[in-house]
């Protein structure tokens, strides 16, 4: 008897994944939440401590800011992908579709973000109209 007889590799068992992914879309939705409101209230300190202090707002970059950030983007990636699964996209698909809707929208939140820090930072912070979109590009 040969020892290839004894183990054939195609006669293990398959994991299967729990489908639908609700457990995936569950943990983006923490993910995220937890780090949007931890980067608003980054927010929120830095203004503060602006207004107090005129310590700067700019840059953002700092360690703390972008690792919020990059948690909300990954926290809504997982989101927006388990729940295009729960639809019948491929894991894949889904998850790909996920990281660019989110890159393209965060990276539009980063980019405003940053511009009306610099209004404030400046002294001419105005009411913000989102209903004009040209202003956010």
């Amino acid at each position: 008897m040969e020892p290839s007889d004894l183990f054939d590799p195609y006669d293990l068992p398959e994991v299967v994944l729990s489908q639908p992914p609700y457990l995936l879309s569950a943990l983006g939705l923490a993910i995220g939440v937890a780090c949007g409101l931890t980067l608003g209230r980054l927010v929120q300190d830095r203004l503060d401590g602006w207004k107090q202090e005129r310590l700067p707002l700019l840059p953002l970059g700092r360690a703390e800011f972008s690792l919020a950030y990059t948690g909300t983007l990954i926290g809504i990636t997982l989101f927006i992908g388990g729940a295009l699964q729960v639809f019948g996209f491929g894991a894949g698909t889904a998850l790909l579709v996920a990281l660019i809707l989110a890159l393209l929208t965060g990276g539009a939140l980063w980019v405003q973000l940053e511009r009306l820090m610099a209004q404030v930072e400046q002294g001419r912070f105005r009411a913000v109209d989102f209903d004009n979109f040209d202003e956010f590009f």
